[in-house]
């Protein structure tokens, strides 16, 4: 796993907007389970749209709590569904310039568990794939 002041190693400071901007402003629990969605969406989906990707590809319940992360074809948007207490929220980021990295699969083939220092690193641009290689050839 990656720790959270990894992602500062690329330029990236505290005080850099993208930085963890999602983790700090919602004050995410390191017990909130990070869901990456395999497959791109159509970001034309919305709240009832995800809940059902939800449903049906990851067998899960929006509301039983977790960050349900979703990529589209190009992956330049990333939006972010969860329970926020009494209805569901959604988060959305375009970039304007690159992309985000396709997770790796599970063994279900259709989402990546990933950890919040994951997250805040790939809302900063790092490539998380990339850092993981590099982390395993070295142990």
């Amino acid at each position: 796993d990656l720790d959270p002041g990894s992602c500062l190693g690329r330029g990236l400071h505290q005080s850099d907007p993208q930085a963890g901007c999602l983790i700090q402003m919602l004050s995410i629990s390191p017990l909130v389970p990070i869901y990456l969605h395999s497959e791109p969406i159509d970001m034309r989906k919305s709240f009832d749209g995800l809940v059902g990707i939800i449903k049906n590809d990851l067998s899960r319940d929006v509301r039983d709590g977790g960050l349900f992360m979703f990529l589209n074809s190009r992956r330049n948007r990333i939006k972010i569904l969860y329970w926020d207490t009494d209805g569901i929220a959604i988060w959305m980021k375009r970039l304007e310039e690159g992309c985000y990295q396709r997770p790796l699969r599970c063994a279900d083939g259709k989402h990546v568990i990933i950890t919040h220092a994951e997250l805040q690193c790939t809302l900063s641009g790092v490539d998380v794939l990339v850092r993981r290689q590099v982390v395993s050839t070295v142990s």
